[in-house]
């Protein structure tokens, strides 16, 4: 018999990342409860519904959602019942979600999948304690989740594949792209990926070949766009002309490997810190942090229209 689709989701952790998830689940017709053990969370929660809603109305939200369907709790295990679906969201430590997922689990039948939105931390260590352990995995959005479509949806060591196909199937009807992860590894992928790119950036700046506002500018003005509709692999194959990655293999590969042979690793020394965050104020040029913020939500807006009509 199918599964029953899911109409009410649990918010567990309501800062920054929990309170977008709302958004982004209120936008898809879905009832949410919210929890976050700090006063002040019903009041975050609202001001980024309030912030969001008209750019999720301009992305697509479903017809009738609801920017009031949600309402807070002060116990996560009370948050929890008759959900159908869980999205932790609570600080990026062992301890703390060790203290949230074991009680939460021992309420919810063994169908409802809990996911943390932890963005390096290991399913296989999260579901230490918890009741039907296998249903508990990692479901990572990008930040802020109610825009970025990503999320890493991460299998291990006892994770239950019908969670992970639950988990995939839930995340796609709420207008988002999970991607598996079939492989637990320290930080999953897409953290990964920038990590990799930013220690070579830091390298950069600290071998003297560029300033930090150049370094982005050479993202940013470069390869990023192209980023932003294809992947470094079907990046390459363009690459490759008419051959594709099969030329590009051929004839270029060589050069990029020898490249990685000099790629730095560098060491944050204090002086170092400095200097990054002394390029980045440069950089910035006294805009704030939440002035750059609506600039970056802005863009990806218009983003992400643009790639809905190609």
């Amino acid at each position: 018999m199918p599964e029953s689709p899911i109409t009410k989701v649990a918010v567990i952790g309501a800062g920054t990342i929990g309170a977008s998830w709302t958004a982004a689940f209120l936008s898809r017709g879905l009832e949410v409860v919210a929890y976050d053990p700090s006063p002040n969370a019903p009041d975050l929660i609202r001001r980024t519904i309030d912030a969001a809603w008209p750019i999720l109305l301009r992305l697509g939200a479903t017809p009738g959602a609801d920017p009031t369907k949600w309402r807070f709790e002060t116990d996560p295990v009370r948050a929890v019942v008759g959900a159908q679906f869980v999205q932790e969201s609570a600080p990026e430590r062992y301890e703390v979600k060790a203290t949230l997922l074991p009680p939460i689990s021992a309420v919810l039948g063994p169908e409802v999948v809990i996911a943390s939105s932890s963005s390096g931390l290991l399913g296989s260590r999260l579901r230490e304690g918890c009741r039907h352990p296998g249903r508990v995995l990692v479901g990572h959005p990008f930040n802020p989740p109610h825009l970025i479509p990503l999320v890493e949806v991460v299998s291990g060591p006892g994770t239950d594949p019908a969670a992970v196909a639950r988990a995939m199937e839930f995340y796609r009807a709420a207008g988002k792209y999970p991607i598996e992860i079939r492989k637990e590894v320290p930080g999953h992928l897409a953290n990964r990926l920038q990590a990799a790119l930013w220690r070579e950036a830091v390298h950069l700046v600290a071998d003297g070949v560029a300033s930090v506002a150049d370094v982005d500018a050479a993202i940013s003005e470069g390869p990023g766009l192209r980023w932003a509709l294809m992947g470094p692999h079907a990046t390459f194959h363009l690459a490759g002309g008419e051959g594709g990655m099969a030329h590009f293999m051929d004839h270029l590969m060589p050069a990029v490997t020898s490249w990685w042979a000099d790629l730095g690793e560098p060491k944050v020394t204090p002086d170092l810190a400095a200097q990054l965050v002394a390029g980045v104020a440069e950089e910035v040029d006294g805009k704030t942090v939440p002035e750059l913020a609506a600039r970056r939500d802005a863009f990806l807006t218009a983003l992400l229209e643009l790639r809905r009509r190609t």
